[in-house]
């Protein structure tokens, strides 16, 4: 492997590890981070997927192509970190009217009402159920009307942010 990750990495071991993989030649290594983002060690898989959630946005572009298997894994990822820091990687991914997903969506939507998921996972659903359905008049108004909904419950600042942000653009 490029470098250790089974223990606590620190800020300056993540830019070095962004360092070692940046740049086209480097894709392999790209590569074998990602794989080890689906390492059965936990600490090891969270750790590779945290140097990822600060890979520059031209390194970033790389992970376009897993797009699809990212969407999958969060469908499924019952551990709240791991969830969390897939969810990251999908913000900064471009969605596209031809590229949606019916499924993901959903599941933002679940998501994003659920009192019992942790207030980061239900912001970011807030904003890529946006992302992905801001193409379609009939669709933000679905979510205008959830998000109206959640906002007589007692929301934390971050997610009165993202619920703010989001109605802002409705």
């Amino acid at each position: 492997m490029i470098y250790n990750l089974t223990h606590r990495l620190s800020q300056s071991e993540i830019h070095e590890l962004c360092t070692l993989t940046q740049g086209e030649h480097n894709d392999n290594l790209k590569e074998e981070l990602y794989q080890l983002t689906l390492d059965a060690d936990r600490r090891v898989a969270t750790n590779a997927l945290w140097v990822f959630t600060h890979f520059a946005a031209i390194d970033n572009k790389w992970l376009y192509a897993k797009h699809d298997q990212l969407i999958d894994r969060c469908l499924n990822e019952e551990d709240t970190t791991k969830l969390r820091l897939m969810l990251n990687l999908l913000l900064r991914q471009p969605y596209t009217k031809e590229d949606i997903r019916t499924d993901f969506i959903d599941y933002c939507l679940i998501r994003l009402t659920d009192p019992k998921s942790p207030y980061a996972i239900r912001a970011q659903c807030i904003k890529l159920a946006y992302e992905q359905m801001k193409y379609w008049p009939e669709l933000l108004n679905e979510l205008r009307q959830t998000l109206e909904m959640i906002s007589r419950e007692p929301l934390s600042p971050g997610l009165r942010s993202a619920w703010k942000h989001v109605m802002k653009k409705l």
